[in-house]
């Protein structure tokens, strides 16, 4: 019956008779992988914590996007990758770490369930995705779909990024690669959906005929999502229907994402300290301004670009109250009107480079100095200080570039408190702030805010930060001759 053995329907019938799921020429069935899984001092122990946490390098956020064949995953990945521009993002696919098949297996490719997770080297997978997040390149293999073995003289380099993506139907599976992702992601889509896909694409890109990818379809795909795929759903944090076509949750990822590449461990411990979200533009600035060969001018020109940002990050924690407006239209808007009870007071010297950014954003704003003697790691010796007679009842922002042991930020926010300024109305800004000077500042004053735009790697044995842009007010002001 010739006809009827050509049809889809025949086809499908016979696929659909006994099987064994994950099927192996060698006979053996692999059972599923076992798992094993002093008040102005800051205290020794925080500071070896600090240093400790800080010289590991920081790692990239894993993101595993899994969900059945032809289900759109690398659609989303693709929409996340668009959306993250900002950010240098790399796609490792799992469909890359296929196992090449034996020369016998390669003779009954039919019979071969490459749906099943023994037919990744998960191993090779892991050390993949551990280098990537120590910060390291590593070389992908290249997976033949046609020849079903990889190419032994060319890999695809990916190099190591802000953002790891893992796109693959079992990336869920192995507990050991799931305990690597920081959010997982499953792309659920109707199964007619999904087969009429696959047929595309594997009769397209992949060159079989339609026979056989039907008959794969319900010997082996189907059969593995419903014992190995779909279980693995109860893992995600995040489930998106319809996959690409979903566009809100992908831009609801796509905000998570971006909150949490711009939070620094520290911010974790400490809810007070805001770091300004990176971008390129301010990564750009930062390493002008770190840079020793630089010149006067181009330093403080992209200082002052950096300390204007901070300054505007810092005023965006000031309270506000609702304010309506009538515009030219003779339309009413309504919107906020800013705290008028505020002032600054920089920390003399380098928090005077702080002040024209202050100035430019907050017209005829009041700006208190205080000076304070600075030796080694000690900063408590306070030789000056000019402040608003009614300074207790405005919220103050503190300026000082760099925050290194905090020492002589803690004495200063102490002249503060004894002005009568709460706590809760201060908000510290800083260019770059050291783990062990955020440690010092947050322990004892928790209601206190601080804003930085980095936070860098620790203090040295000589208390300067690590990497650090060295003299800030010699360089600033020109004094470092």
């Amino acid at each position: 019956m010739p006809e009827e053995t050509n049809s889809i329907d025949y086809v499908m019938v016979k696929a659909l008779g006994p099987h064994f799921s994950g099927l192996r020429l060698d006979g053996l069935l692999s059972p599923p992988p076992s798992f094993t899984a002093s008040p102005s001092h800051c205290s020794a122990s925080a500071s070896s914590s600090a240093l400790s946490d800080s010289n590991a390098p920081k790692q990239p956020f894993v993101i595993g996007v899994s969900g059945g064949t032809a289900s759109g995953k690398t659609t989303v990945c693709d929409m996340i990758i668009q959306q993250l521009h900002d950010h240098r993002v790399v796609l490792v696919n799992q469909d890359s770490f296929y196992r090449g098949l034996t020369p016998e297996e390669s003779k009954r490719v039919h019979e071969y369930n490459f749906d099943h997770p023994d037919a990744f080297d998960t191993e090779q997978l892991l050390d993949c995705i551990q280098k990537l997040r120590g910060g390291h390149s590593y070389q992908v293999p290249i997976y033949d779909f046609k020849n079903h073995r990889r190419s032994s003289e060319s890999f695809r380099q990916v190099n190591a990024s802000d953002v790891i993506i893992l796109e693959g139907i079992l990336v869920f599976h192995d507990q050991r690669v799931r305990n690597l992702m920081n959010m997982k992601i499953f792309v659920d889509t109707d199964a007619d959906v999904r087969l009429a896909r696959r047929i595309r694409r594997d009769t397209v890109e992949r060159g079989r005929d339609i026979n056989s990818v039907l008959e794969q379809y319900g010997k082996f795909v189907k059969p593995a999502f419903d014992d190995f795929v779909l279980p693995s759903k109860k893992y995600a944090d995040v489930i998106i229907p319809r996959g690409g076509d979903n566009h809100v949750a992908i831009d609801l990822i796509v905000q998570h994402i971006h909150t949490k590449l711009g939070q620094h461990d520290l911010c974790k411990i400490y809810p007070n300290v805001h770091v300004i979200q990176s971008t390129f533009q301010i990564r750009g600035m930062h390493t002008l301004i770190r840079d020793k060969e630089i010149s006067k001018h181009d330093f403080v020109f992209y200082s002052d670009r950096l300390i204007r940002l901070v300054v505007e990050h810092g005023l965006g924690h000031l309270p506000f109250t609702e304010k309506q407006v009538v515009t030219p239209t003779g339309s009413v808007y309504t919107g906020v009107d800013f705290c008028k009870k505020l002032c600054g007071v920089s920390i003399v010297r380098s928090g005077e480079s702080m002040e024209n950014a202050l100035r430019a954003c907050c017209k005829g704003i009041k700006i208190g100095k205080i000076l304070i003697h600075r030796d080694g790691d000690n900063g408590k010796q306070l030789i000056y200080e000019k402040l608003p007679r009614d300074i207790s009842e405005r919220h103050v922002l503190l300026l000082d570039p760099v925050l290194a042991t905090g020492n002589s930020a803690n004495q200063a926010i102490q002249l503060l408190l004894q002005k009568g300024v709460p706590e809760s109305h201060i908000i510290f800004l800083n260019l770059i702030s050291a783990p062990e000077g955020i440690h010092c500042v947050c322990k004892r004053f928790p209601s206190l805010k601080i804003v930085t735009s980095e936070i860098d790697v620790a203090l040295n044995e000589e208390f300067r930060v690590i990497p650090g842009m060295g003299e800030f007010g010699d360089r600033y002001f020109g004094t470092d001759d």
